[in-house]
């Protein structure tokens, strides 16, 4: 990027990261044009039930969603169900596929070409014999084509992560890792680039609430750009960055990001964590907003009534489909749940 361009966006950034105040009064005040689809719309094979589910993505034509399901419970260790699932818009199942592949899916994304990419995250246990702390590109029929970092192993260093969050594959291939969740030990608090075939690149972040540093870089997005978005969620904001690692932009109006999206420049940023201890006065639920101004346009709420006194709920991860139709995919409540729009 050239300096003018760097000045540009530094004063967009200040133009642009609306103060956290307007974000609480469009939650208040912007509409919900959804309704939400009671009880179970998608239904899984062989009287299975919805585990944890943190990661749903559309297909590229956004007719059908691809969902990681973690096995009927919040981990697939010793489990031989397939975890990755694709239903058409009406909850009928496509295809499966996964089992023993992936143990603690968390984010995902899909590519221009329909290869399924899955963070695996690791649970909250002890690490199964070489399963976990990896990226895996499947094709859309399950085969595994790719796998970054090394199984089963922690670290950080170029090769390795520590509980990778989230993947995504911007349009000329390369590959951008949010890296990595919380648990045992300090997390990593990086973004990782790599090219199209896998081979590192650069990196950038380390832990704090600075400019740059990450507590948990949850979710990934990308605007029409290029711009890759940041849910850093222990900072209870969105950074924005160029796809060298220079920093763009800081929002806190969209809450306490777990998961975010971008389709058509229309963010969707799902809070399933925001209490009185977590981020007092914010609400859960899914903002909606412009992603290139930052203004919050709509708010689907959490269905969780008591929310001060809970502890998570509703969605982590969110996708849309080509009709405009929002999905959740909820960790606490443990089903994949459809948003239609009026």
């Amino acid at each position: 990027m050239t300096r003018s361009l760097r000045l540009g966006a530094a004063v967009a950034s200040l133009m642009l990261a609306v103060p956290a105040a307007e974000g609480l009064t469009a939650q208040m005040t912007a509409p919900n044009p959804y309704e939400t689809v009671e009880g179970v719309w998608a239904e899984l094979p062989d009287g299975r039930t919805w585990g944890s589910t943190s990661a749903v993505y559309p297909a590229p034509d956004g007719m059908s969603i691809w969902v990681a399901d973690r096995c009927g419970a919040n981990s697939c260790e010793d489990s031989d169900v397939d975890p990755i699932l694709r239903y058409d818009l009406d909850g009928n199942l496509l295809a499966s596929f996964g089992a023993g592949q992936v143990v603690w899916p968390h984010g995902m994304h899909v590519d221009t070409e329909g290869n399924v990419w899955i963070a695996d995250a690791v649970g909250f246990g002890e690490t199964p014999e070489g399963r976990g702390h990896v990226v895996l590109k499947f094709s859309a029929e399950g085969e595994l084509l790719m796998t970054l970092g090394e199984d089963g192993v922690a670290g950080t260093d170029r090769q390795r992560f520590t509980r990778p969050n989230d993947v995504y594959v911007a349009s000329d291939g390369s590959i951008f890792v949010a890296d990595g969740h919380r648990g045992r030990g300090e997390a990593n608090n990086r973004i990782m680039k790599f090219d199209a075939e896998g081979n590192f690149l650069l990196e950038w972040g380390t832990t704090g609430g600075g400019t740059g540093e990450f507590d948990e870089p949850h979710g990934l997005a990308m605007d029409s750009d290029g711009r890759l978005f940041v849910a850093d969620r222990y900072n209870n904001r969105i950074q924005i960055f160029d796809q060298e690692g220079a920093h763009l932009a800081t929002w806190t109006q969209f809450s306490r990001l777990s998961g975010i999206f971008i389709k058509d420049d229309v963010l969707y940023a799902a809070d399933s964590e925001s209490n009185m201890r977590r981020n007092p006065g914010w609400k859960r639920g899914i903002y909606i907003g412009d992603a290139k101004t930052g203004w919050v346009t709509a708010f689907i709420p959490d269905p969780e009534p008591d929310q001060d006194n809970s502890g998570t709920s509703g969605a982590e991860g969110v996708a849309v489909d080509a009709m405009g139709n929002v999905y959740g995919a909820e960790v606490g409540p443990r089903m994949l749940r459809k948003y239609i729009r009026r």
